[in-house]
């Protein structure tokens, strides 16, 4: 089932995965194992990572912190996904651009952000 895809990031060279399936033993990137990303829920900083969303219709609005986060060259959001029991769908995203994309609206599954700078960060869709 997609709800039990795992983030891992290469804590060397920065490249982040999603398992969906298998023994993450067997992940190595630049000749060491991948460690597993732990999402934040909180976000007590003066700049925001939790994604937030709004429902319109059949889809939501998500973009990432109340207030928007920064999308500068060096710090920024390097995607959003939305994973649910039988899919994931994740939005690539640049520096310089709006955090702010539209997905399907699937009660229940889980939004994650990946920030270059400060790591995995999550909220359930009610």
């Amino acid at each position: 089932m997609e709800k039990n895809v795992r983030f891992y990031v290469c804590k060397t060279c920065g490249n982040v995965i999603g398992l969906i399936h298998g023994n993450p033993a067997a992940l190595r990137c630049c000749g060491q194992e991948m460690q597993l990303l732990e999402a934040n829920t909180e976000d007590a900083a003066v700049e925001k990572h939790v994604p937030v969303y709004e429902r319109v219709e059949d889809e939501i609005v998500v973009k990432v912190g109340e207030v928007e986060h920064p999308m500068e060259k060096d710090h920024y959001i390097m995607w959003i996904a939305e994973v649910s029991d039988n899919k994931t769908t994740r939005v690539r995203l640049f520096p310089e651009q709006s955090t702010q994309t539209r997905l399907p609206y699937e009660k229940g599954a889980t939004l994650y952000a990946y920030c270059n700078k400060h790591g995995l960060w999550k909220t359930t869709i009610e």
